[in-house]
């Protein structure tokens, strides 16, 4: 799947937001190939020519780079969220019958960490995941290759052949 795909799928669920384009996204996504492959165990490559991954990242791949740039921006409405709280003091004017409420900034930042945590926590799941379904034995051991007389007396219920 190619970058810019993967780009427009990560804008388009964290809602298109405004201050947000593809190019950064695209950007995030070729620079952060390397954790990609720390994470995996994998071995992308960026064409320097086409600034396309080789070889293709697969839908696992996909999601699980996905969800990286999800905690990465979330951490960045954190960042900006915390920043704007201290200097925002007033959360709630009254004057003459009218009311002017800010959204309490400290409580949004709430929101943003209980969200990033989420999506950390769901990026640790996934990664576990791929690393399980691509592993196999490294070796077999115990005599079960060997066929044998069963005795129903013996604890492990294996004995050698008689010959």
């Amino acid at each position: 799947m190619k970058i810019a795909a993967i780009a427009d799928e990560i804008f388009r669920e964290l809602g298109e937001p405004s201050t947000l384009s593809l190019p950064p996204i695209s950007y995030w996504l070729r620079s952060h190939l390397g954790d990609l492959n720390i994470h995996l165990n994998a071995t992308y490559v960026l064409d320097q020519t086409t600034l396309e991954v080789t070889p293709e990242i697969g839908e696992e791949e996909k999601d699980i780079i996905k969800k990286m740039y999800n905690v990465y921006y979330y951490d960045g409405l954190i960042r900006t969220n915390l920043a704007a709280a201290s200097v925002d003091t007033v959360i709630e004017l009254e004057s003459d019958g009218s009311r002017i409420r800010k959204i309490n900034k400290n409580e949004q930042g709430k929101t943003y960490i209980m969200i990033r945590n989420s999506e950390r926590d769901d990026l640790k799941r996934a990664i576990g995941a791929y690393k399980l379904r691509g592993t196999s034995p490294m070796q077999v051991a115990g005599d079960d290759t060997i066929a044998g007389v069963f005795d129903p007396n013996r604890q492990y219920n294996r004995i050698k052949p008689s010959s």
